[in-house]
């Protein structure tokens, strides 16, 4: 499966899909990282595994529309079957979603349903929730939104600050994110409606969507 990489900055869960698709038998290739900032210091770690990088500056577009139009002829030329949001910090329009439907995954830093949006280990320390998390999910129009595929969960702590939780969360992120995408290069990612199934998912698959474990 050919994967393309988006990111904004230094993009640490693109780093951790990169270091994943180094084994041999891992059934994805990372043929391109993309971003939109050409100061993105994840582009450097990219280079140095030798793998291709784009730039594609919102800047240059005039509205979101034709920036997402550049960035969807750019997969095409690479003949991306997926891909993989990893800190990119744009709205992608629902035209875009729709054209890559089911071929766009992302990862949040929370547990979905919960805590959608921007300021999230804040807000799951304000409100006084005891667990809180990751998530990867099959990407759909409305933010943060889109069939679950793979959730680690993550304590929070009474004393615990949004830098502290977002590091401890950010370690699940790098442990879920080449599980999904591998579960979605063997295509074992069954989508009914809302839903996600696991085809011939085995017990140490499925403890990783398990809140507690």
């Amino acid at each position: 499966m050919k994967v393309a990489v988006l990111i904004s900055s230094r993009g640490s869960n693109m780093q951790a899909l990169v270091k994943a698709s180094l084994a041999e038998d891992f059934p994805a290739e990372i043929v391109t990282v993309l971003s939109n900032n050409p100061d993105a210091a994840g582009l450097e770690f990219a280079k140095s595994h030798n793998i291709p990088t784009e730039v594609i500056n919102h800047r240059d577009f005039e509205n979101r529309e034709d920036f997402d139009q550049a960035i969807s002829d750019y997969m095409e030329s690479k003949q991306i079957d997926l891909i993989c949001l990893a800190g990119f910090m744009r709205l992608l329009t629902p035209e875009f979603v729709n054209r890559w439907r089911d071929r766009i995954i992302n990862i949040h830093p929370s547990l979905l349903p919960a805590f959608k949006g921007l300021h999230v280990h804040e807000r799951a320390i304000e409100s006084g929730a005891r667990f809180t998390g990751c998530t990867v999910h099959i990407v759909r129009p409305e933010m943060d939104d889109g069939p679950i595929i793979v959730q680690a969960a993550v304590p929070i702590l009474q004393d615990d600050t949004p830098d502290t939780l977002a590091a401890r969360i950010l370690v699940q992120e790098h442990r879920i994110y080449p599980e999904a995408l591998k579960l979605m290069a063997e295509r074992r990612v069954k989508i009914h409606g809302s839903v996600v199934k696991i085809e011939d998912a085995r017990e140490d698959e499925t403890s990783l969507t398990n809140p507690l474990a």
